[in-house]
């Protein structure tokens, strides 16, 4: 069985037992960022997306971030651990930036620091998950419509709580709101609904992440005329969808079953996972050119 590695902030380590130092802040105060990024053929997927976000979020944090965190830079981290951990298929990595060590709630320093985990995924390509997700609302918390409700930060217990609530309730995820009653999410992806072949996703003003899978399923979608809107979800919109799907770097499209007495198709889900699945060999292609 191969080894795992890690890169802490330029040290590549074993992935085994204490790995992330004492005094790091995102472990202290959720003081940072972290990418969800797939790999598929031993290669990271959509890296120079995954780092635009970040640095995005990075800037709204005020983290100082090194000129040469580029994604090319990152590519070429990510590419060495993967090698290391002989991950020739499919993969996850995890690459997280917190602000530099020190303080308490006042740090002493804005500089960043990184670490990069990879790990073996089960699937080389995205696959469909087979039976649909059960789903409903999540109301005991809403996530909070701010600064920074568009990206990755590392202080996720609305997300958390979500995912303990769906599985004491016996269902595969419920949906989080805003302050204003829209479904803005998955405890862990964005959410599409389906009415008569165009797709409707929330808004960014509304207060969902801004997920890299979530914008290349729209930007594919619209490549292969079907429409798409970005616009307020409300719960009478599940009700009458003829379909509802969820968004994640790692995952692709997950598709959900049911809402509550509500069941749904998977047609678009399922063209759509094809169709990502053709513009992943697409982009290898290219870079081969």
């Amino acid at each position: 069985m191969s080894q795992n590695y890690i890169n802490n902030n330029g040290e590549v380590l074993k992935n085994e037992g204490a790995t992330i130092k004492t005094g790091n802040r995102g472990h202290l105060y959720g003081d940072g960022l972290f990418e969800s990024i797939r790999v598929i053929n031993g290669k990271a997927v959509d890296v120079q997306s995954h780092i635009d976000r970040m640095l995005q979020g990075a800037k709204v944090l005020k983290i100082r971030v090194p000129s040469y965190y580029t994604s090319d830079f990152f590519e070429e981290k990510i590419q060495e651990l993967l090698e290391l951990s002989e991950i020739k298929q499919g993969g996850r990595i995890r690459l997280s930036m917190d602000r530099a060590m020190g303080g308490s709630y006042r740090p002493e320093s804005n500089e960043a620091n990184y670490i990069i985990e990879v790990y073996p995924f089960e699937h080389n390509v995205y696959n469909l998950n087979y039976k649909g997700y059960e789903v409903d609302l999540y109301t005991e918390m809403r996530k909070q419509n701010d600064v920074l409700a568009n990206y990755k930060t590392k202080n996720s217990l609305v997300y958390i709580m979500a995912s303990i609530a769906a599985q004491e309730k016996q269902l595969d995820d419920l949906l989080i709101t805003n302050s204003k009653g829209g479904i803005l999410e998955g405890s862990s992806a964005n959410l599409f609904v389906v009415s008569n072949g165009v797709l409707y996703t929330p808004g960014l003003e509304e207060g969902c992440l801004a997920g890299v899978m979530r914008m290349k399923v729209i930007n594919i979608a619209l490549q292969n005329g079907i429409k798409v809107y970005e616009c307020n979800i409300m719960p009478q919109n599940l009700l009458a969808a003829d379909e509802i799907f969820l968004t994640n770097a790692v995952k692709g499209i997950t598709w959900i079953g049911g809402y509550r007495t509500k069941r749904y198709f998977n047609n678009m889900s399922k063209k759509l996972t094809d169709l990502l699945n053709k513009s992943v060999v697409e982009s290898e292609e290219n870079q081969e050119i």
